[in-house]
């Protein structure tokens, strides 16, 4: 069943379905010194992003590093989570698998568990067409009754939602939006407009691209760099439909933060941020390796600009 869209006032911003919002973090999975999951220090990193502008979160996303949480990891840290935040804030849960059976048993445990959507991601390595991910997401929201968000993101999953795809994939009972990560604006407004009959949201995928996606349709964003900059983008997100001079000027402040967090395999720049400012992070795992300190001083560098200007 689709959400009902949200009633909150943000004039000039398409409507977000009940539950979710429009700052949402892709939350990392902060780690113990022996690489095991650190459940203190994910209420602790939940109750932060909370504090500082996150409206949901997003846990087991690919910032988590889910490719690497095993067997039952996943499903301690979204307990930790709710245990943390309550009903202060919404939680997302990756569910999304290339292997179809395995994404419906992940969005079946993830809506008895209460989460309030699911990010279900394009079918990677074995990359389906159209008409398969078509296919692969009818199966999934007929199997569970819970909001699903898709994750388009070629970049990882070597296949793209065309945009004549779009339209069929919001037609269905239970889609309610995408994370955008495609990085294409002429692309990301041809989705918003075409699907607006359905009540689908666009969520940014790319910080990089938060305010441009804003201008062609997006309602908010699905953030790494909310983890540092969740006051920013939040600001940025309500100045822009009535002061865009001030949302641009929040927007390229972030810049600089948002490109450093990517110059090596992400979560490693932002997990060394996260522990240079005491914020729950450790290691990550392999394959992943730590970053080195010249991307270190170039993450501090930007937020350290942020931070003065706040």
């Amino acid at each position: 069943m689709t959400s009902a869209p949200s009633t909150e006032p943000t004039s000039g911003l398409p409507s977000v379905p009940a539950g979710l919002g429009r700052v949402i973090t892709a939350m990392i999975t902060p780690f113990d010194d022996q690489h095991r999951v650190d459940l203190d220090g994910v209420q602790r990193l939940a109750a932060h992003l909370v504090d500082t502008g996150t409206e949901t979160i997003l846990v087991n996303g690919t910032t988590a590093e889910s490719p690497v949480l095993r067997d039952e990891e996943a499903w301690q840290v979204l307990a930790a989570v709710q245990d943390a935040v309550g009903d202060t804030a919404g939680i997302m849960m990756g569910t999304g698998a290339n292997d179809t059976h395995r994404t419906i048993t992940a969005t079946a445990r993830a809506a008895e568990a209460g989460v309030d959507a699911a990010l279900v991601v394009t079918p990677y390595y074995n990359r389906p067409g159209q008409r398969g991910i078509l296919a692969h997401v009818e199966a999934v929201t007929d199997a569970v009754e819970l909001p699903v968000v898709l994750y388009d993101i070629p970049s990882r999953t070597g296949q793209e939602i065309d945009v004549d795809t779009y339209p069929h994939l919001a037609a269905i009972p239970g889609v309610v939006g995408v994370k955008d990560a495609v990085g294409n604006l002429g692309k990301a407004g041809d989705v918003a407009a075409i699907t607006a009959e359905h009540d689908f949201v666009v969520w940014s995928g790319a910080d990089e691209i938060n305010l441009p996606l804003l201008s062609v349709g997006a309602a908010g964003v699905i953030s790494v760099s909310a983890h540092l900059a969740g006051p920013e983008i939040a600001a940025m997100i309500q100045a822009f439909p009535t002061d865009p001079a001030r949302a641009r000027a929040l927007h390229l402040r972030c810049m600089p933060l948002h490109r450093a967090l990517f110059v090596e395999p992400s979560p490693t720049p932002l997990k060394a941020a996260l522990a240079a400012r005491g914020l729950p992070a450790g290691p990550v795992r392999l394959p992943l390796v730590p970053a080195t300190p010249t991307t270190v001083d170039a993450v501090l560098a930007a937020l350290t600009t942020i931070e003065a200007a706040r």
